[in-house]
């Protein structure tokens, strides 16, 4: 327990989540402060997302808009029960979501490998409900996955990631990994939330190499 909040250290259930509401009580920016793309889309036919989640979402997020074939990013809310939560609501633990990252991309581009590649080298997946000085389960490390392609690669990463930290002497990885469809609807963040680390260059930010390498092919479209 944290501060007296067992919501820190523990999921919360349905029936303790806080009830939400019908639809989203602010507004969200139309286009990404950085790479100019639509937030919500519509995107290019054959774009597909993946969304991650590794402690802050604000340092997350720009590590992914800064790679190659990345379409747009987002930050925003998932994995819980609470529709339509705020920020604030999220941080008390009793809405069940992680802070979370909407990485869409062009497969053309890139690959769920090279993303989870990019996902497993920069936090550390085996905190449990923290990272680092963040702590609570909305800090919780997640992947989920909107194909079958996807799937594979986080299971290929996992494993492949695991054996690495095994070798050096790390511990077992905690992330929760299931498909998008049982973790429920993303829910977008506050306006100032997104691209915070655009907004604010100097603000708080926890997130960089971890030191372990995720062996794996890279083979795509283009090379």
């Amino acid at each position: 327990m944290i501060f007296g909040n067992p919501f820190k250290t523990r999921m919360v259930t349905p029936e303790e989540a806080l009830p939400g509401r019908a639809s989203r009580p602010y507004s969200v920016p139309r286009d990404h402060a950085v790479l100019g793309t639509p937030l919500e889309g519509p995107w290019p036919e054959g774009t597909e997302v993946l969304h991650v989640a590794m402690g802050c979402f604000w340092g997350a997020e720009r590590i992914f808009w800064q790679q190659p074939g990345v379409v747009t990013t987002a930050v925003g809310y998932m994995g819980g029960f609470t529709p339509h939560p705020t920020y604030e609501e999220s941080c008390t633990g009793r809405t069940g979501h992680a802070e979370a990252v909407l990485v869409a991309y062009d497969p053309a581009r890139t690959s769920p490998e090279r993303l989870l590649k990019v996902f497993w080298e920069n936090h550390d997946p085996t905190q449990g409900f923290r990272q680092g000085n963040d702590r609570g389960t909305e800090y919780r490390s997640a992947v989920y996955w909107t194909n079958d392609a996807q799937r594979a690669a986080v299971e290929a990463t996992r494993d492949t990631f695991q054996r690495t930290l095994t070798e050096h002497g790390h511990g077992k990885i905690t992330a929760e990994l299931r498909p998008a469809s049982e973790a429920g609807p993303f829910y977008y963040a506050e306006d100032y939330h997104q691209q915070y680390l655009a907004k604010v260059p100097n603000g708080y930010c926890n997130h960089g190499p971890n030191g372990m390498t995720c062996q794996i092919g890279l083979a795509t479209a283009d090379g």
